[in-house]
């Protein structure tokens, strides 16, 4: 299978401090969705930063095929932008500096609010959204520009469970209708198993594991990732066969055996 995205020995190190990504390996297939998992500080944002070429490695290789466009975790605007000016946002590649949006572009601003559902709120202040919304016009914003490679920072991290539904579902229907690759980080292992192909999980420095999500997103796996336990709960919904993780808060401590 081709490669949207590969890497190989990826180090990238802030001047504040120590590495922040250390000795990254692994691949993302074209028209998957990949999701990257790991504690805070564990280098995924600087991953996406290094895919999207806002940062360049100090160390290893890295190759993307294809055209990328971001799709932020929080989206603040000083300016109360209109919907729709916010989506053309997304066409600044294709229309230059001191230009104006052309009927074309105007064309596909449009177009990508009606395929994320939003067209009617085109006049509307991206102030007045709900959180919900302003990721659609933020996904629309990126699909706009063409991208073949969504990269998507903690998409679901400030959204209701309504909503988290919605944008799983988008990521879903971008790779499988059309043939999108997404990468998306994430805290929550059950987004992963819900909807990812593949998953890549930054245990610590020099040790990753890559591989499908249904092999890699095992409970042993991710106690060893965020310290405490998780549990993999297979069910049976409307006659299909599902399944979710969930951490076990409170876990009782295994007791010490006693002295005799």
């Amino acid at each position: 299978m081709t490669s949207a995205v590969s890497f190989s020995g990826l180090s990238y190190a802030y001047r504040t401090g120590g590495w922040s990504l250390r000795s990254c390996t692994g691949s993302v297939p074209k028209g998957s969705v990949t999701a990257v998992l790991g504690p805070n500080g564990c280098g995924k944002t600087t991953l996406l930063k290094l895919i999207l070429s806002l940062i360049k490695p100090m160390e290893g290789s890295l190759t993307v095929d294809g055209q990328t466009a971001l799709v932020p975790q929080i989206f603040k605007v000083a300016f109360a932008f209109a919907v729709l000016d916010m989506v053309l946002m997304g066409r600044a590649r294709k229309i230059g500096f001191f230009s104006q949006p052309s009927g074309r572009d105007l064309q596909a601003a449009r177009q990508a609010l009606d395929r994320v559902g939003l067209a009617h709120l085109e006049r509307r202040s991206f102030h007045e959204l709900s959180g919900g919304q302003r990721q659609l016009v933020i996904l629309a914003r990126a699909l706009v520009a063409e991208a073949e490679i969504l990269l998507m920072d903690e998409p679901t991290s400030a959204l209701d469970l309504k909503n988290q539904d919605l944008v799983l579902r988008w990521m879903d229907r971008l790779t499988k209708k059309d043939g999108l690759t997404v990468i998306f980080t994430t805290h929550h292992p059950h987004h992963a198993l819900a909807v990812a192909d593949r998953a890549f999980l930054m245990l610590e420095e020099g040790v990753r594991l890559d591989g499908t999500a249904e092999q890699t997103l095992t409970a042993e796996n991710l106690r060893c990732l965020y310290g405490l336990p998780l549990q993999r709960l297979d069910f049976e919904y409307r006659g299909f066969k599902t399944s979710t993780i969930t951490p076990v808060f409170l876990a009782p401590e295994p007791s010490s055996p006693e002295v005799p």
